[in-house]
């Protein structure tokens, strides 16, 4: 489908808004700081081109087969209602032939790449209250962050130079371009979509990441499939179930995996959680090698969702926003090709179905 291109305000009335909101309302993250000027998180980074921010370009898959030189780093992948943030090693990335789809899935670090969504890539060096922070950012079309990759203090810093160096732009304008994102299909309205055949296909899948596909093929999206499939396969829950699932796996030690995505990437954490604390809004998972940030307030539907994978069932349980937008997914930790394992699903037992 067709794309819109627009060029960014001007950069330095840009960057004078910022300063201005930051002086009246205190720190603000950069992407709140963004929705509150009506601009990307792209746009409002690359007025820092120059001054501690360097645009990148270049091929993004030969790019994070490079990442691994950087020794421990933190990854974080977020949307607009989670944020998702792991350390440990990016190794073992590769990609598919086409290169659309790429995985790393080192110590501590699980990702599925989106490569279609990689549109933009900076490199900030910056000291934030007596800290100095390097990182790698990369954007969506739209100037949407898709994932983050944060130096520690274990990370190679020459390394990390070094591939700032090999990847600068020609182009360290403060001024960013950024276009309209086409979607990949249209989905039909419910009374247009054909159930019995998606409930069919969705039985029957052969592996659950054909899950996307299937949707494709029958036009619908994500919620909308949850909707319309019954609840032998997608059943609705209390939009508390998510938080409620965190703290019976922090009770009970058992180790589960956390999916949250961005547009272009899904990050994935595996193992056991403990320290839960609410902060505001937010309700946090912080543990040393894994952090959890939920505003649960923006669920508005939960789900526990059933699927085939061959001779396996595979159980989830996925939130949404009132958009309909996927927020997280959550489901227990299985060795693959085994079955899951039976104390996930006494856990997923434990929360109340709500009525038909």
């Amino acid at each position: 489908m067709n794309t819109q291109t627009s060029v960014s305000r001007d950069p330095a009335r840009l960057r004078a808004d910022w300063q201005a909101l930051t002086e009246q309302q205190g720190k603000l993250r950069i992407r709140d700081a963004a929705g509150r000027l009506g601009v990307s998180e792209a746009e409002l980074l690359a007025t820092g081109c120059g001054a501690g921010v360097t645009r990148l370009e270049g091929d993004w898959k030969a790019l994070l087969l490079r990442i691994e030189t950087l020794g421990k780093v933190k990854t974080i992948t977020r949307n607009d209602s989670a944020v998702h943030e792991t350390t440990g090693l990016y190794t073992n990335v590769g990609f598919t032939d086409s290169g659309a789809m790429g995985i790393s899935h080192g110590d501590g670090i699980d990702l599925r790449f989106y490569m279609q969504h990689w549109h933009m890539g900076f490199a900030e060096d910056v000291t934030k209250n007596g800290r100095r922070l390097r990182s790698l950012q990369f954007f969506d079309a739209d100037g949407t962050a898709v994932h983050k990759i944060y130096l520690t203090a274990d990370s190679d810093v020459e390394a990390y130079e070094a591939l700032v160096e090999k990847y600068r732009a020609g182009n360290q304008s403060p001024a960013q371009m950024i276009s309209a994102t086409a979607t990949h299909y249209e989905p039909v309205t419910d009374g247009e979509v054909d159930v019995e055949g998606l409930r069919q296909s969705w039985r029957e899948l052969p592996d659950v990441h054909h899950f996307y596909g299937m949707l494709k093929k029958y036009r619908v999206d994500r919620a909308q499939a949850m909707r319309l499939v019954g609840d032998k396969l997608a059943c609705p829950v209390g939009n508390d179930a998510f938080r409620a699932l965190l703290e019976s796996a922090s009770e009970s030690g058992k180790e589960i995996m956390i999916f949250v995505g961005s547009p272009g990437v899904a990050q994935i954490y595996t193992g056991p959680i403990k320290n839960l604390r609410r902060v505001g809004e937010w309700f946090n998972v912080l543990d040393p090698d894994f952090n959890l940030h939920l505003v649960d307030d923006d669920i508005a539907g939960a789900w526990i969702v059933r699927k085939g994978s061959g001779d396996a069932l595979i159980t989830s349980l996925e939130v949404y926003d009132s958009r309909d937008r996927l927020i997280a997914q959550m489901f227990g930790q299985r060795d693959v090709p085994k079955p899951e394992k039976q104390v996930w699903r006494d856990l997923v037992d434990t929360i109340e179905p709500l009525a038909a």
